[in-house]
């Protein structure tokens, strides 16, 4: 039996807490109206005049009524959402990472859902580090994901004179994040390769239809800048990848689909068929992790529609997760942010 391999030394290096900051969601039925009530009590999600008035009985009403819908998805998914265990993994993953150079530890601080922001903050007070960086698991920033949590870490987090808090406000256009989706897609395609017995060569009569998160069209008009790096994104992976591929780009009905972005994935896949399109691989290109989005709206309801549609085979790419290429993606973030090189 070999012996377990030598614990990494750090020579008085910094110790490094990273705090991933992600949406949270329901982890069992009976959170789903809970979880409704803290995500529509957020401000930066009531896009209405005077909605700061009205917050707490509007969001208990409208959780009350819109959580039925959810809990029926939800159970269509298998009853839970996999993002808390998925966010734990690359918390884990990238922990490990990290900790071959550097002292690390990675807490996971839910918006909407346990693991909240106050377990978190306790969890890295804990640890005592001397720097923290902040990393929200949002490729592209808006003010209703990375921002809002960014609230709440400020509400949360007390003063720390002596540690030296940074900020990955976004990584859209980081290129080891972008090899991670083109790897994603590759390998989306190659099902497609396989099936038709042309391995090796790209499939070109399969659409590439992006996916991205939606947001208040209000958010856009203030100068967040969401839309515009989701589109960067999208060309920065499709320059990365050259297939010959025809492509769009469309926004998932979010849970408060009024005034959002557009095209919806349903008015895209219209748009697909229309052009008669035999094949379309779904790419979640704002997500990082399986969840609620990619798994239900994407590979239930999109896929039901495409079939609907006339449209041959409907695939989607896994998301991101835990594969090697992101978690390699984000302790580089890390590095990058806090002057630290990888051991060479």
């Amino acid at each position: 039996m070999s012996p377990d391999p030598p614990a990494p030394t750090f020579r008085s290096s910094p110790r490094i807490g990273v705090v991933l900051l992600q949406m949270g969601a329901p982890d069992c039925l009976e959170a789903v109206e809970p979880f409704l009530y803290n995500l529509f009590r957020d401000l930066e999600l009531l896009d209405f005049p005077f909605s700061h008035l009205k917050r707490e009985p509007l969001a208990r009403i409208v959780a009350s009524r819109r959580s039925a819908k959810l809990r029926k998805q939800y159970l269509e998914i298998g009853g839970s959402s996999p993002l808390a265990e998925l966010t734990a993994r690359q918390a884990k993953a990238l922990e490990i990472e990290l900790n071959k150079a550097l002292l690390s530890r990675v807490v996971v601080a839910m918006r909407y859902w346990r693991p909240l922001m106050d377990a978190a903050v306790i969890e890295l007070l804990a640890f005592a580090p001397d720097e923290i960086v902040l990393l929200p698991l949002y490729p592209q920033y808006s003010s209703t994901t990375t921002g809002t949590s960014l609230k709440e870490w400020q509400r949360q987090f007390p003063a720390q004179p002596a540690t030296r808090v940074h900020l990955v406000a976004d990584f859209h256009a980081e290129p080891l994040y972008v090899e991670a989706v083109v790897e994603r897609i590759e390998q989306g395609l190659e099902r497609f390769r396989r099936s038709n017995g042309h391995a090796g060569r790209t499939p070109s009569h399969v659409h590439l239809l992006f996916a991205a998160r939606s947001v208040p069209r209000g958010a856009i008009h203030r100068g967040d800048p969401y839309q515009a790096q989701t589109e960067a994104t999208v060309k920065d992976v499709l320059e990365r990848g050259r297939w010959p591929n025809p492509h769009s780009l469309a926004y998932l009905c979010p849970l408060v689909p009024e005034h959002r972005l557009l095209p919806s994935i349903r008015e895209a896949l219209q748009d697909v068929a229309a052009f008669g399109a035999e094949g379309v691989l779904a790419i979640p290109i704002s997500f990082v992790s399986d969840q609620l989005e990619t798994l239900h709206e994407i590979n239930i309801e999109a896929r039901a529609m495409a079939e609907k549609l006339g449209i041959g085979r409907f695939e989607t790419t896994e998301g991101l997760n835990d594969s090697p290429g992101f978690i390699a993606a984000l302790a580089d973030l890390v590095r990058r942010t806090i002057g630290a090189r990888p051991k060479q």
